[in-house]
């Protein structure tokens, strides 16, 4: 355990706060209008191409990697998994990616959710996370939970509170930064910004 103050950490490796959030009912619907011409569109048997095609036009200016960071079977092997659903928004300007992992007993984690820069403020996460829960409650769940971190956008926590997500932990993760590992391009995360040396 971390004791108090301050930690000098290798400009190798990025640090950050993960905060989880659940909830064990549906909460009362927030009407939501799609964005026009918009598609949600479940990625059965997805290519390893495909996905990470979509996992890095939403997740580059976040730092997204974990999934960057698997092996193409690793990688198919959750998201061909049967008990794990992929969806692409598609919407004029963006798009935006929903992935419920069902493999739990009795739970769903809301794996990743996010939206391509086109269509943040568009009032599409608000739809998309509408259709998150009902796909979600539609199955005998008792559990929905997600976790956000602060490479996420800052006002994260926030949006999921708002969704009807309750935080339950706080956990810090130091990992190698994955910019210097080449898994990442230099400029990804500004609001993170890459340390040199």
């Amino acid at each position: 355990m971390l004791s108090d103050g301050y930690h000098d950490v290798d400009p190798h490796k990025i640090v950050t706060v993960e905060t989880s959030l659940q909830m064990f009912a549906r909460p009362p619907a927030r009407p939501a209008s799609p964005p026009a011409d918009a598609r949600l569109v479940r990625l059965e048997n997805v290519a390893a191409a495909e996905y990470l095609d979509l996992y890095r036009a939403v997740g580059r200016d976040w730092l997204w990697f974990m999934r960057l960071a698997l092996s193409e079977a690793d990688l198919l092997a959750i998201v061909r998994d049967p008990k794990v659903e992929v969806y692409r928004l598609e919407a004029p300007g963006g798009v935006g990616i929903l992935e419920l992992d069902f493999r739990e007993p009795d739970e769903c984690e809301l794996a990743f959710f996010g939206l391509s820069p086109g269509l943040v403020g568009t009032g599409a996460g608000r739809w998309l996370m509408e259709q998150a829960q009902d796909l979600a409650w539609s199955r005998p769940i008792k559990r929905f939970w997600v976790h956000t971190c602060t490479l996420d956008a800052q006002g994260a926590v926030a949006f999921y509170m708002r969704s009807g997500f309750v935080p339950f932990r706080r956990k810090v993760e130091i990992t190698d930064d994955p910019r210097h590992l080449g898994r990442s391009p230099k400029d990804s995360a500004l609001h993170f910004p890459l340390i040199e040396g």
